[in-house]
């Protein structure tokens, strides 16, 4: 279930020229690396992203029962979102989008970029209930991976990158929809609030990540 995704929000929170889009300015900004400071997205196509600062950490287990860490990605685009397996609405929407992306990375996909879908029900999603999930909605594994862990693992990770997260009585789980771009050095460069982004435009920055030199 969404959170918080209504037109207005989407719209100012995927804005190139918007702070919300950068750093989420307000209660979301507020949970996630405090003390970071906010950056504007210019609008010219070749600048080059902010940098927010380091990604915290992920250390949970994937849709195959191997451990998994956004640290292991070093040397990759890394893209984090956050689903659960069990959702009706919105979560297949978002991963629907994200299959799309990943067709239009190409080649760059699982060898220079690599997507990480993190579950806020650790409760009812094993790594086999999220490889079914994978494989429902067409997710190339070998650039994907889908994570859970325990319950205090999941908090603390949905804790640090700034996800609210509320179970429902009949098991539905409102959550913060946010997807992170972490370059290859595991800095975090970007952020979309919601699921309406524009997937182009998503697409022109990881490709703007992937131009950047080493050291840049």
């Amino acid at each position: 279930m969404q959170l918080s995704d209504d037109p207005s929000t989407s719209e100012r929170a995927i804005s190139r020229g918007s702070l919300l889009k950068r750093s989420l300015v307000g209660a979301v900004s507020a949970l996630l690396l405090v003390g970071l400071p906010a950056h504007a997205h210019k609008p010219k196509d070749d600048a080059r992203l902010s940098k927010i600062g380091p990604a915290p950490d992920i250390a949970l287990t994937d849709q195959s029962g191997q451990p998994f860490t956004l640290a292991a990605q070093r040397g990759k685009v890394t893209i984090v979102t956050f689903i659960y397996a069990s959702c009706t609405d919105t979560c297949p929407l978002l991963t629907a989008k994200m299959v799309g992306i990943q067709k239009k990375l190409g080649k760059d996909f699982g060898a220079r970029v690599h997507f990480v879908s993190v579950t806020v029900d650790p409760e009812r999603d094993t790594p086999q209930v999220l490889r079914k999930y994978g494989e429902a909605h067409s997710a190339n594994f070998a650039g994907w991976s889908f994570v859970t862990g325990s319950p205090a693992e999941i908090q603390d990770v949905t804790r640090r990158y700034g996800i609210f997260v509320k179970k429902q009585e009949k098991g539905d789980v409102d959550h913060t929809f946010l997807t992170s771009i972490i370059d290859q050095t595991g800095t975090l460069r970007v952020q979309y609030l919601g699921m309406r982004f524009d997937p182009n435009e998503f697409v022109r920055d990881v490709r703007s990540v992937l131009r950047e030199r080493p050291g840049q």
